[in-house]
């Protein structure tokens, strides 16, 4: 995109908007009212609201490196806990893409200097998952299934957390997990058994 473009882009953005609804900012101004969370990639290529015909207002999204949800970042934990305790949403999404830098990154034995510490929850998920992932011949495949692995253990990460524990038990909030397939620019919902997942893990990450 050509940076000075901007503005005009801007411009007959708001003049299309206008055209199609002369309350269209109006009404926008009011408020939000999103029903799903969305924890996505900061990949240029992957746009949350574009890839799911979403408008303005429909999704709350945050976005970082590989789509960690780290409980040290406050930064996407106090996204977590305003969208559930404040927006009320009904669905967290955390969605992952193949071709993920960050995933190829981790799998690297590379010094990255700010962003080694980042990389390292990501290759935590691969010492997890040491034994799958080393029985996967194909590195493209091998790849692909990190990029998976990383998707179901940030949503672990999510439900470990006491604000989606409670509105899971009063069954107000579900959790998801997809991957966009980059080539074909499908969505792929990786249908994560939570419950199993759940059943394992809560006596050690049960919060009352």
């Amino acid at each position: 995109m050509d940076f000075d473009e901007i503005m005009t882009n801007n411009q007959r953005w708001i003049e299309h908007k206008l055209a199609v609804d002369e309350h269209y900012f109006d009404k926008l101004s009011l408020g939000q009212n999103p029903e799903i969370l969305y924890i996505g990639c900061s990949d240029s290529r992957v746009t949350a609201e574009e890839m799911m015909g979403a408008a303005p207002g429909d999704i709350f999204v945050h976005r970082n490196i590989a789509n960690m949800v780290s409980a040290l970042d406050l930064n996407v934990m106090s996204v977590l806990n305003y969208a559930i305790q404040v927006l009320a949403v009904k669905h967290v999404i955390v969605c992952g893409h193949y071709g993920c830098n960050g995933i190829m990154a981790a799998m690297q034995s590379r010094d990255l200097g700010i962003l080694n510490p980042w990389l390292r929850a990501i290759r935590d998920v691969y010492r997890l998952h040491q034994d799958e992932l080393e029985q996967i011949v194909d590195p493209q495949r091998k790849y692909q299934r990190l990029v998976e692995l990383n998707v179901e253990e940030q949503c672990v990460n999510v439900m470990k957390t006491a604000a989606v524990q409670k509105a899971y038990r009063h069954g107000q909030l579900a959790v998801h997990g997809w991957v966009l397939d980059i080539s074909t620019g499908r969505l792929l919902d990786l249908a994560i058994d939570f419950e199993a997942i759940m059943n394992r893990i809560m006596e050690i990450y049960r919060l009352e």
